[in-house]
């Protein structure tokens, strides 16, 4: 093993720091060049280096939820291609769910670094294209089998010798319906790649190949080691949980997963065995979205200055059993693989709650929660798709509230603004708020949900709902209340009739479908939580008044919005006696 005290600690943090600064400059040349929203805005890619042993070593920090992924995907995809046939200006293409993949949309296109002749390593850019063809609009939907999410591209050569090949680009972009933005999207990452070819070029010429070789296998050493050193601070012991995904659209049958980690002297371990069969419905993960979230839980739990490079990613031992929803084979639909990840993610935080109380959150959204829908877009006369994953609320800590309507966990996506999705897409958001009394009561309450309503005035339009938690709100910790569930509802104002959770729309024109996420659980007994946070949530119409006497035992005067202190002390004596809080009727909610 190398040692850093056998080299320049100046020349060790350039090199490294170079590394990801190359990444970062990626993921600004792919943001800045894409076309469609989800990426250009959304920030849904991610970018990442690896040296020529396909060892990870600098990633871009944009998704979570992508960089355990991308550990999976490049090197097979390479290793399946054949190193030895890329040349310089060559870059590979694949989404293949069943070699490293995850689904459909998420596209990785893969580039060798060259200096002087010599290979040096790769750099790959993964992001979520708004539609590869398949069944349904944005390619989401509750589908079968892998065939009918769209198209699959085993890993082929996009680019040789600086060019796209033609025939490939076409052939991919012949199975999509928003052929624009994906051929944009598609250049994007291209320009990307070669952006980064050139940044770790750069660094090649100023220091030479074997220096910098060096210095990157010393990085991943360091990261070992720093893992290593982190990861016995963790108590000892296993920890288990079992969470359920509300449905799996075609089936009232829960989806059950189960996490058992075992913290030794060898590192964490994550068993999933006891996780339900894969299912032909949109809820199985492949392996690489598994380990995905696994790397993310542990990269929590440990000091955030330690780098994410494959020093950290080989400390994660992950038995996943084949066949399972959380390691599925073929031909099982992957579509909504990332809201299992989603909520695997949260029962492995909920098995270490009793052994990390401090570090650990009450459950949260726990779910991708897309919405995606196309049709003939009426101004323009072309095909046109659009997709969006939806914020939710964030668990209680042991010193904080949850934060209100954010992404979650791996979840990295930013906002889709409404003027922006307005002004490009056919579509009307008429409401988009934060949901009230949404939240998980709690010492430390969990943050609020949201309300995104979608109007499309002038067309038909094919919808697909793909999320969950319409059943059951994440779980409270140590006596905190669950967060509400989600609802997701056609013509809220008219026939408000409830939508399942998983389903896919025919819409005519003036037809509205309405998001109300969930909220986050909250952490700790709710009566025990300060009245004047309760005041602050009341005033800023996050809490009723209602729910803050029924739920917080704190009543709020109407008249001048502030404490009544001495009905507050009294509702909260009869709690503490076991009492009712509907003694004397409620009290009346403005």
């Amino acid at each position: 093993m190398l040692r850093l005290e056998s080299q320049d600690p100046i020349k060790f943090e350039v090199i490294r720091n170079a590394l990801v600064a190359a990444t970062d400059e990626m993921a600004l040349a792919l943001r800045r060049s894409a076309y469609s929203t989800n990426v250009k805005t959304r920030s849904d890619f991610s970018c990442a280096f690896f040296d020529r042993d396909l060892r990870v070593a600098a990633q871009a920090f944009t998704q979570p939820v992508h960089l355990g992924s991308m550990v999976q995907i490049v090197p097979r995809a390479v290793r399946a291609y054949g190193p030895d046939r890329l040349g310089p200006g060559d870059m590979l293409i694949t989404n293949d769910p069943y070699n490293g993949g995850v689904h459909l949309n998420d596209v990785t296109v893969i580039a060798p670094v060259f200096h002087r002749g010599e290979c040096f390593g790769y750099v790959a850019s993964l992001a979520h294209h708004v539609d590869v063809g398949g069944g349904a609009p944005a390619s989401i939907g509750a589908f079968r089998e892998v065939f009918q999410e769209g198209v699959i591209i085993p890993t082929v050569r996009l680019v040789a010798d600086g060019a796209i090949v033609d025939d490939v680009f076409r052939l991919i972009l012949a199975q999509i319906r928003s052929k624009h933005e994906t051929a944009g999207d598609l250049r994007a990452q291209i320009a990307a790649n070669v952006t980064g070819q050139r940044r770790v070029q750069d660094l090649l010429g100023r220091f030479g190949l074997d220096v910098v070789s060096s210095y990157v296998a010393t990085l991943l050493d360091y990261t070992h080691v720093r893992t290593q050193r982190e990861l016995a601070k963790l108590p000892r012991g296993m920890f288990s949980a079992e969470g359920f995904v509300d449905s799996d659209g075609f089936t009232d049958r829960r989806v059950r997963l189960c996490a058992a980690v075992t913290i030794d002297d060898e590192g964490v371990h994550f068993d999933l065995a006891g996780s339900d069969p894969q299912r032909r419905a949109p809820v199985n993960s492949t392996f690489a979205q598994t380990f995905s979230a696994c790397a993310y839980a542990l990269k929590c739990l440990i000091d955030q200055d330690v780098p994410v490079n494959q020093g950290f990613y080989e400390l994660v031992q992950v038995e996943a059993p084949l066949g399972t929803v959380v390691n599925c084979q073929p031909p099982a639909p992957v579509v909504g693989g990332w809201e299992t990840h989603a909520r695997l993610t949260d029962v492995i935080f909920k098995a270490l709650a009793t052994a990390l109380p401090e570090q650990i959150i009450a459950g949260t959204k726990a779910m991708q929660c897309h919405a995606g829908f196309g049709g003939l877009d009426p101004h323009k006369g072309e095909y046109y798709c659009f997709l969006e994953t939806l914020a939710g609320g964030y668990g209680g800590r042991a010193t904080k509230d949850g934060p209100d309507a954010v992404q979650v966990h791996g979840q990295n996506t930013e906002n889709a603004p409404v003027e922006e999705t307005e002004v490009n897409y056919p579509v009307r958001i008429l409401r988009y708020e934060l949901v009230e009394d949404s939240e998980g009561a709690g010492t430390q309450r969990g943050g609020l949900g949201l309300r995104r309503d979608y109007l499309f005035p002038d067309h038909a339009v094919t919808f697909t709902i793909l999320a969950d938690r319409d059943r059951e709100g994440p779980w409270g910790l140590f006596g905190g209340l669950p967060g509400r569930p989600a609802e997701y509802v056609l013509n809220p104002d008219g026939e408000a009739r409830r939508l399942s959770s998983k389903t896919t729309l025919e819409l005519q024109p003036g037809d509205v479908v309405s998001y109300r996420t969930c909220g986050g659980g909250g952490y700790g007994p709710a009566e025990a939580r300060d009245p004047r946070l309760v005041l602050r949530d009341v005033r800023e119409g996050k809490v009723s008044r209602r729910r803050a006497r029924e739920v917080y035992s704190v009543a709020v005067d109407a008249s001048t919005w502030t404490i009544d202190e001495a009905e507050t002390r009294r509702l909260r004596a009869v709690r503490e006696q076991g009492g009712s809080l509907m003694t004397h009727g409620p009290s009346r909610d403005e």
